[in-house]
């Protein structure tokens, strides 16, 4: 049996057809595949943004901004020495954008001017640091990205 052009060209287009529908079964169906949104309350937390903007220039205008360094034992988030550690509260956040299961939480509370974010609960890997703070009234945001 002779196959013409024509037969050729539909022969192709059906096994493309093929070839992409196998790929997005495969894909929808595959449990190593992570199809999770950003954040579990994306819009309840983009009403929450300009929040996070004025807290960012608060920072900047009252010269407190953070410093976040990777050292030996871990992470480590310096606050401004000219504030007094004891009435600094809040909450240090580390979200991991290629796995909602290594998100983390860290409450502050600090007798010296940093915390340290020990190494055992960080994979290596893109991290994402916010720190939401407040000293004495004055609430403040850092947000950073770190390679772990």
């Amino acid at each position: 049996m002779k196959i013409n052009w024509g037969t050729g060209i539909v022969l192709a287009f059906i096994g493309f057809i093929t070839f992409i529908l196998y790929f997005v079964f495969r894909m929808s169906t595959d449990d190593r595949s992570n199809h999770d949104l950003v954040t579990e309350e994306y819009y309840k937390k983009e009403l929450s943004y300009q929040q996070d903007i004025d807290a960012s220039k608060t920072a900047q205008e009252m010269d407190a901004v953070l410093r976040v360094e990777k050292s030996p034992e871990g992470v480590m988030i310096f606050f401004p020495e000219q504030f007094d550690p004891q009435k600094i509260t809040g909450k240090v956040s580390l979200y991991r954008p290629s796995n909602k299961r290594l998100d983390t939480d860290f409450p502050i509370s600090l007798s010296k001017t940093h915390l340290l974010i020990p190494d055992n609960s960080l994979v290596g890997g893109r991290w994402d640091i916010t720190v939401n703070w407040k000293y004495e009234g004055n609430t403040f945001f850092h947000k950073q990205k770190l390679v772990y």
